[in-house]
């Protein structure tokens, strides 16, 4: 019983980020009705700026808020300065997009901060709870997610700004109409999608340590999450990261060779979702005249 509890805290711990990731991967989804697959490198890269701003600061924490702010903004930038221009292109055109910011994102921490893997300390202390069944980190990681994800929520459903970003997002003509400046409250969106990508960065790096494809994994697991719990479903995307996260440390362990699965299981998840369950598990469905 006492490894079953260790495996489910772990996992949610792990599946905690994968839940920051299936987020920001479907609010991108919600406005611009694709994913984005530059959305781990944007991560990785804000990881990468709080590592630099560490070495120069000595806090931790301190390192931390300034990335993630910078995310936010540099989020904004994207949005209005790539993705706004071939918002009306051809979808393979907007994909090509997404990929070009993948591969930029990914060359650019290679060269300015090398291939070499990187520590990045935990935000939390080393001791502080007297436990076998869970660290401090993965304890401090679950808590401080559902405090984000919280705040998210709130943010959403209880301010006029979350409510216009969420009225552009799902009708922007209707929202235009009513005073609504669509094009800014979805660039506040590819602001927060970022930061919250970042926030998950941070999270994740003392685990699988600092390098320029860190999130490769994390994102597939992160779309995994956001497809078992609906694309079209905020919190659906964040109870499918979760359980991501509980299902993959339970087949490595209880799975024949499930620790060599790694990324095939997210692949199997994802498969297993589109041809059984399209919309996810607490998406809706979308019928479209045409």
């Amino acid at each position: 019983m006492d490894l079953f509890l260790q495996l489910t805290l772990a996992g949610l711990a792990i599946g905690s980020v994968y839940a920051c990731v299936a987020l920001a991967v479907v609010m991108i989804y919600q406005a611009t009705d694709h994913f984005n697959f530059a959305q781990g490198e944007m991560a990785m890269f804000s990881t990468f700026v709080a590592w630099a701003l560490y070495q120069v600061t000595g806090s931790i924490w301190l390192s931390f808020l300034i990335a993630v702010a910078l995310s936010f903004i540099a989020g904004i930038i994207i949005e209005r300065v790539i993705v706004k221009p071939v918002e009306n292109a051809p979808i393979f055109n907007q994909i090509i997009v997404f990929i070009g910011l993948l591969m930029i994102f990914n060359n650019l921490a290679g060269w300015f901060w090398e291939h070499t893997t990187k520590t990045l300390p935990s935000l939390f202390p080393k001791h502080g709870i007297d436990s076998t069944l869970i660290s401090t980190h993965n304890l401090g990681v679950i808590l401080f997610t559902l405090l984000i994800l919280g705040v998210t929520f709130c943010f959403f459903k209880f301010t006029k700004v979350g409510l216009a970003m969420r009225a552009a997002a799902a009708n922007p003509d209707s929202a235009r109409l009513v005073g609504v400046s669509v094009g800014w409250m979805l660039a506040l969106g590819w602001g927060l999608a970022s930061a919250i990508g970042a926030v998950g960065g941070v999270l994740v790096a003392p685990i699988v340590f600092l390098e320029p494809n860190m999130m490769s994994g994390v994102l597939l697991y992160g779309f995994a999450g956001a497809l078992l719990g609906g694309v079209n479903s905020p919190g659906g995307a964040v109870a499918g990261g979760l359980m991501v996260g509980v299902l993959e440390n339970w087949a490595r362990q209880y799975v024949p060779g499930g620790s060599e699965l790694g990324l095939t299981f997210a692949l199997i998840l994802i498969v297993g979702v589109l041809m059984f369950k399209p919309a996810g598990l607490f998406g809706r469905v979308i019928i479209k005249r045409v």
